[in-house]
């Protein structure tokens, strides 16, 4: 296979869980067949509701899950599953968790968290040098000055802040990819916009390759340059972030974009969508 340099590729990937009930167990396919690309310098957005499998990508690209089949390369070769050449893949592809209170151990401080992953990654660094870094990542996310924020304990941040070090903490082994399973969702509305343009921001200035999920059409077409539509286990829609909100194909991305408006319809517009498809799963790059 052909190295492909800065990217990282979910190809056909099939999930399936069992749920067992007495003696009988019955297949849950979480994930169906689902294949995309995440180019460094770009963000892509996965899109839809809870149960729909996009949290479960996110922990077989962060290799907390094992795929059913299918598989996950980095730069076109197929990803380790032991040893060096894991740990490896580790440094490079890094998970930011949706809840940054259970995300945190609370015994810890603040520097404890992020300097960690560059002692494990990095063991060749001084003590002076490791030091270094973690007051450079800590500044990079915005908790300046740094010397103020390393001893605290989580307890002690607000949940934005938290967020922030749980970034600082994905970064400092020299990540060129973020899995970022809805970063914001737990954190008050007033501060998600911080957070997210601080993603933003390294995004571009570290040419981060990043996989943004999540619930919430604005922020995904604000953030992203190509946006995936999950229902139910397929990616149903893709393509160009404008394109998908202002020009959705698919009746579940059209259920989407008008429950954005009135959340509590979404239940409603979601049985519509089930009693009109055909099995649908037309995605827009397969139609153009």
């Amino acid at each position: 296979m052909t190295p492909v340099d800065g990217v990282l590729s979910a190809s056909h990937l099939v999930k399936t869980f069992r749920l067992r009930s007495g003696l009988r167990s019955t297949p849950v396919h979480a994930v169906k067949n689902v294949s995309f690309e995440v180019v460094r310098g770009r963000t892509v957005a996965l899109v839809g509701e809870s149960g729909s499998g996009k949290s479960t990508i996110a922990r077989i690209l962060a290799k907390l899950e094992t795929p059913t089949s299918g598989q996950v390369l980095l730069d076109g070769v197929p990803t380790p599953t032991r040893g060096r050449a894991l740990a490896e893949y580790r440094r490079r592809v890094q998970m930011v968790f949706q809840d940054p209170f259970a995300s945190l151990n609370p015994f810890h401080s603040v520097a404890h968290h992020v300097e960690r992953p560059v002692r494990i990654h990095h063991p060749e660094l001084t003590s002076a040098q490791v030091a270094a870094r973690v007051r450079d990542l800590l500044d990079r996310v915005q908790l300046s000055p740094a010397d103020r924020f390393a001893s605290r304990r989580p307890h002690e941040l607000s949940g934005g802040q938290r967020q922030r070090v749980a970034i600082a903490r994905a970064l400092a082994p020299g990540a060129q990819y973020v899995v970022a399973d809805e970063p914001v969702s737990m954190l008050d509305v007033s501060i998600r916009l911080g957070v997210l343009n601080l993603l933003a921001d390294l995004q571009r200035e570290q040419h981060l390759g990043v996989l943004y999920i999540t619930h919430d059409l604005a922020t995904a077409r604000h953030f992203s340059d190509e946006l995936l539509v999950m229902y139910r286990g397929d990616v149903v829609e893709r393509g160009p972030a404008d394109d998908v909100i202002l020009r959705p194909q698919h009746p579940y991305t059209q259920a989407l974009r008008e429950a954005a408006a009135d959340p509590e319809r979404l239940g409603a517009l979601r049985d519509e969508v089930r009693r009109s498809l055909r099995p649908l799963g037309q995605e827009r790059s397969a139609s153009a």
